[in-house]
């Protein structure tokens, strides 16, 4: 059954505090997915256990220099961002022009924690 309309945000969130069935929690995370929104679909693969989906999402955050989701996602697999995954964020960073970004997981990388 294919979603034709998002839920709105408090719909959201009462979906995020509740038991889901995988299958269920799987279609928001591909809707949410479907309409460009990754930040949303984080909790819902999450409650999917679609791990492989959160690897790929990881390996997306990083290619595209997004360290805010770099670190959402890492939150929802229980896995801190390594060094090397914050020097390849900052390298991706910088090449599209996200300054701040690039900044931030320079500074991580330097760190050696999220």
């Amino acid at each position: 059954m294919a979603r034709s309309k998002l839920p709105d945000p408090l719909a959201r969130r009462h979906l995020v505090e509740r038991e889901l069935p995988l299958a269920q929690a799987l279609e928001l995370a591909e809707s949410y997915l479907g309409a460009g929104r990754r930040l949303e679909a984080v909790d819902f693969l999450r409650k999917a256990g679609a791990s492989d989906r959160l690897v790929a999402l990881r390996a997306e955050a990083i290619a595209d220099g997004d360290a805010f989701l770099l670190r959402r996602v890492a939150d929802a697999m229980a896995s801190a961002p390594t060094r090397e995954e914050w020097q390849a964020l900052a390298q991706s960073a910088e090449r599209a022009g996200k300054d701040r970004y690039a900044g931030e997981a320079r500074r991580q990388a330097e760190r050696g924690e999220d």
